[in-house]
């Protein structure tokens, strides 16, 4: 008994620590992230600069933001079923050039997974 209250302690501790982490999140910083996207995307409905706007990104297909003229390999990952979830978006923009070869974005890719988390959690917010 001596030896197992220690070890529950323990997972106990890891639990509260992964929940913590999993929520961690913070739009307000990701707002901050979202100045790296300014340039070339906005989140008005139908506004397009150099890439698509960005409202609405979630849950939305790749490719299909009306009114925006994409390239085939992002017509193609979309037709392919593709979808704008937060895995998904994370993953392209660690390196959106090596997720969708073909892509029209030039974006480097976000390296920090907290500015990932962060971007994401504001797009939920403000993109809708």
């Amino acid at each position: 008994m001596k030896k197992i209250l220690p070890f529950i302690g323990l997972v106990t501790i890891m639990i509260y620590s992964s929940i913590s982490y999993a929520n961690a999140a913070d739009a307000a910083k990701g707002k901050k992230v979202y100045n790296k996207c300014r340039a070339c995307h906005t989140l008005a409905a139908g506004k397009h600069r150099i890439g698509p706007s960005l409202n609405g990104v979630l849950g939305r297909k790749a490719g299909t933001a009306e009114k925006y003229r994409y390239s085939k390999a992002m017509v193609k990952a979309g037709v392919g079923g593709l979808v704008w979830d937060e895995k998904s978006l994370g993953e392209y923009l660690k390196k959106p050039r090596a997720f969708i070869k073909g892509t029209k974005m030039v974006f480097p890719g976000l390296k920090k997974p907290t500015d990932l988390a962060n971007l994401i959690a504001f797009l939920k917010e403000a993109a809708k």
